[in-house]
């Protein structure tokens, strides 16, 4: 007879391989056939309401890793929060207009784009973003993310770009948009301005210049000035040296600036006093190798420099001394060059300046550089010359007129334009702006977040920092791609006109037509009938030429897409830690500014994607990571498992090396649910479930471990902690199933009878623990889970109501599965069963047995363990996974543990059916192979 035929083999269609690349795919159309996600929506109908405002990532590109970082994220918080008992709708958008796409088509174009107007330029861009919209949505599809991929939110869609228009009328309507020159970030490459959000600081090695500005008061002047001070009789004149690492902006000289609190020494230098921070004269003459010098005074800036008169070094004109709070004794001289064309700190002091001055007095906002950032006419000796390349010109003239003490250069952090990765300029210009003053925005800003959950906490830091110090916001853009700011000017008198009410008339029209309308009418045809202007009344106008920021149109997306729905505000926003300066920052000043309260209740972030050492990832390091190919070798649900795997908020690495782990890992995760459901072939929940009364110990305990790794894993969820949740699920799958509780189970599973109420009761437990284990696992491998899900009993999904897994709740802890004494019990008997398995394995080494069911076990105990361990005497050999153990009481024992172990090889001839050596083999006559317990199985 053979008896392999009666042992109760694992059957299942659940493979072995998961082959991932093939078997998603399959996964996903099938999602997309029985419109699932919709299905989701409609069985959380009358739920609470979870709403995650998907914030929309550039169509301009392929994915990369950081993007399947961010959406994988955002799955697995819809998902965890569906199965919570939210209802939870993702609608997923993308931001179409600006910048980049247009830089790249223009690029694209080349010598062509000379004979386009803006809207045939516009009609390519256009068709570019959509051309890349359709494959990012396949490819975040791909990654197993459901969502409404169907109705998307797009910022160039018609009825989007009327609602940038419409938000825009209700920041004029609030008061604080005007139009002014003020320096802004200009990107002399792509000739606009920038936000902040749109540079990159990189290193960059600048000019290191130190230049004399001539006191125009004599020494004997200036001694009477600060108070007696004596100046040597040798002195002839006096200058206040400055230093800059920006040399072309010294035609733009208007002023110097000083710290009132800051010592001020007058160094001698030959026949000459230098005015320098007293802290700073030691460097400053190392940098300029000063032979020798003398400090001959020392007065605080308050103390009389200001309203002092000097000679600007390039340019006829005088510039007077000025204090300002923004003076540094980090480098430098202490003495500030002031250009308020090129510099915000600069412009801010002379705005100060000139509203107490007299006519006569007020200093020029000049910024003599056209939008390439050449020297216009303006600046004759050097019109025509990009303002970098003139440093070495304006150098060498600082040298022949005998005004440069000092030159070197430095290496440092410096602005670079975020899509050409040119170095900036600050350029002052006239733009649109919101003002962070009017209506106290700034503090209403920061009041709300305040209010706001911020996760990681210190997120609330940066961004308040942000908020705190902020220049004006600069709405305005010198392109053709985007949504035109809706102002007009008077061509009468050249009074600017923006009302609420002609911006609201052009909404209505852009949201009909497209801003193509914009863009193919004069200023006539976008006016209401009968338009005057304010100022002269006027009829005649010409439209704005400037296109909003395109983190404007992304900030208000909130009124595009959540007030509509009713969604308002949402209860997350998750995006990369550098949008704490980008779209967290404008959605919450669009957000303050129109409605007076943060478009989102909490923030998450996330940090940035490093190669295995830890490496900024570059095409040119060769150490790019893209996401389609780690789908195409290994599937999408190993990078959902990378996500998980490590704490996103901090920045993630990725490698093949740490792939190949997870890769492991999740076999692991696999294989122990396929031994869960290869084990449940012949088990129906409806008829052959054991009382939870009736259920072995063993089977209670695995139970117990389950009801602690439920509350785990949806505390993980709950509070965002998904790496905690990676590692409960492989600590359970590895230790507490694979380790102890199946690997004891198998001789019950396969050489039981079917029907034994042992076995019964352990597929019991098994059933119990896979559909639990599958809805846990769901957000984070999602193709897994659902694959497991359609191979469990129809009852499961009927009493579920759910074909899907993702349609399922996360699962429940019922009360009796919590123990304490059992807990207790059990402790004590795996830290037996750890030592048994160390003295098995000593064996296993010297050769005295192969398998651990060779072996026979003899345990001396002292009264307290004898005791304890009896009343498990009869489970110990397959609990220990051996053929016999013997259990001994030794009233004295060395041991400290309490019990010693020792291992002999069994005595018996091997079940041929069940492996265990048993001296009852060979006494019965019609199966002389088995053992008793066998015998009784096969009859």
């Amino acid at each position: 007879m053979d008896y392999k035929s009666t042992l109760n083999l694992p059957k299942t269609d659940f493979p072995m391989k998961a082959n991932l690349p093939q078997r998603e795919p399959e996964m996903l159309a099938r999602w997309a056939q029985e419109k699932l996600y919709e299905r989701i929506q409609e069985s959380r109908r009358g739920f609470p309401r979870y709403v995650l405002h998907d914030g929309p990532p550039y169509a301009n590109g392929r994915i990369h890793i950081g993007h399947a970082l961010n959406k994988i994220l955002k799955d697995i918080i819809v998902k965890s929060k569906t199965m919570s008992g939210y209802q939870v709708p993702y609608v997923p958008g993308w931001d179409c207009h600006g910048l980049p796409i247009e830089h790249q088509v223009l690029k694209d174009l080349g010598d062509k784009k000379r004979n386009l107007d803006a809207l045939a330029i516009r009609k390519l861009c256009k068709e570019y973003a959509e051309k890349y919209v359709a494959i990012q949505r396949e490819e975040f599809q791909r990654l197993g993310v459901l969502g409404d991929w169907q109705e998307p939110y797009l910022t160039l869609n018609p009825a989007y770009e009327g609602t940038i228009i419409r938000e825009f009328g209700r920041f004029v309507e609030q008061g604080g948009v005007y139009k002014g020159l003020k320096p802004v970030l200009w990107c002399t490459q792509d000739q606009t301005a920038l936000a902040e959000a749109e540079v990159e600081y990189e290193d960059h090695t600048s000019p290191s210049v130190y230049v004399k500005f001539p006191l125009v008061s004599p020494p004997a002047v200036l001694s009477k000035r600060f108070g007696g001070l004596t100046f040597p009789a040798d002195v002839k004149h006096a200058s206040v040296l400055i230093w800059t690492t920006t040399p072309w902006t010294l035609p733009a000289n208007q002023a110097v600036c000083l710290h009132a609190d800051i010592d001020y020494a007058f160094v001698q230098v030959g026949d000459e006093l230098l005015v320098i921070a007293e802290k700073l004269v030691e460097p400053v003459v190392k940098a300029c190798s000063l032979p020798e010098y003398k400090i001959v005074g020392v007065k605080k800036g308050a103390e009389g420099f200001e309203g002092l008169e000097t000679q600007r070094p390039l340019t006829t004109g005088l510039s007077p001394l000025l204090l300002g709070d923004f003076v540094t004794l980090e480098q430098g001289t202490g003495c500030v060059h002031i250009a308020p064309g090129h510099g915000m700190e600069d412009y801010l002091l002379v705005l100060d300046h000139n509203a107490k001055a007299s006519v006569g007095e007020r200093l020029e906002i000049l910024a003599p550089v056209d939008n390439g950032g050449k020297f216009t006419d303006a600046v004759s000796e050097f019109a025509g010359q990009h303002v970098f390349k003139a440093n070495p010109n304006i150098v060498e003239r600082l040298k022949e007129n005998g005004r440069l003490l000092g030159h070197g250069s430095l290496r440092h952090s410096y602005p670079h334009c975020w899509r050409c990765k040119q170095p900036v300029i600050f350029r002052a210009t006239e733009q649109w702006f919101v003002s962070m003053e009017t209506n106290e925005l700034r503090q209403a800003a920061l009041a709300e977040i305040g209010r706001v959950r911020w996760i990681p906490a210190y997120g609330r830091d940066r961004i308040n920092g942000m908020i705190e110090n902020r220049p004006d916001w600069c709405l305005s853009r010198q392109r053709v791609w985007g949504t035109p700011i809706p102002g007009f000017t008077c061509l009468t008198c050249g009074k600017v006109l923006a009302h609420p009410r002609v911006i609201d008339h052009v909404a209505d029209l852009i949201g009909q037509h497209g801003t193509d309308y914009w863009f193919a009418n004069q200023a006539g045809a976008l006016l209401p009938a009968g338009t005057r202007c304010e100022g002269c009344g006027g009829t005649e106008f010409e439209k704005e030429r400037d296109i909003l920021d395109v983190w404007f149109e992304s900030g208000v997306s909130y009124a595009a897409v959540l007030k509509p729905r009713q969604w308002y505000p949402a209860d997350l926003y998750l995006e990369g830690s550098d949008q704490h300066r980008g779209w967290f920052h404008s959605a919450l000043l669009a957000g303050v500014i129109t409605d007076h309260c943060a478009p989102y209740k909490a923030v998450l972030t996330h940090g940035f994607v490093l190669d295995g050492a830890g490496r900024k990832m570059s095409k040119s390091a060769g150490n790019v990571v893209a996401p389609q190919d780690v789908i195409k070798q290994s599937g999408a649900e190993i990078l959902r498992l990378w996500v998980s795997a490590q704490d996103y908020r901090e920045d993630l690495r990725i490698s093949q090396e740490i792939l190949n782990h997870l890769i492991e890992a999740y076999r692991k995760i696999r294989n122990t649910c396929r031994f869960l459901l290869s084990n449940l072939y012949d088990f129906d929940p409806a008829q052959h479930r054991v009382p939870f009364e009736q259920l072995p110990e063993l089977d209670r305990w695995a139970l117990m471990r389950l009801g602690e790794l439920i509350p785990r894993v949806r505390k993980g969820y709950d509070e965002f902690e998904f790496h905690s949740i990676f590692h409960a699920l492989n600590n359970f799958c590895s230790v507490d199933l694979s380790s102890v509780y199946l690997d004891i189970l198998k001789d019950r599973l396969y050489t039981f009878r079917k029907d034994s109420p042992v076995r019964r009761a352990s597929q019991t437990v098994l059933f119990d623990i896979v559909v639990a284990l599958t809805k846990l696992m769901a957000p984070v491998l999602s193709f897994t889970a659902e694959e497991i899900w359609r191979m469990l009993p129809e009852s499961v999904r009927a009493d579920s109501k759910a074909e899907s897994v993702h349609i399922a709740m996360f699962p429940e802890v019922d009360p009796r599965w919590a123990d304490p004494e059992l807990a207790a019990r059990w402790e004590t008997l795996l830290g037996v069963r750890t030592a048994v398995q160390a003295a098995l394995e000593v064996k296993r080494r010297e050769k005295v047995i192969g398998a651990p069911l060779e072996a026979r076990v003899e345990i001396e105990a002292n009264a307290e363990r004898y005791e304890f361990l009896t009343r498990y005497q009869q489970d110990l050999s397959s609990f220990f996974i051996v053929s016999d153990v013997m259990l001994t009481r030794v009233d004295q024992l060395a041991e400290s543990a309490g019990f010693a172990i020792t291992v002999d090889k069994a005595t018996g001839a091997k079940c041929e059916r069940c492996w265990n050596y048993r001296s009852a083999v060979g006494t019965s006559a019609d199966h002389p192979t088995l053992c008793d317990r066998c015998i009784e199985a096969v009859r």
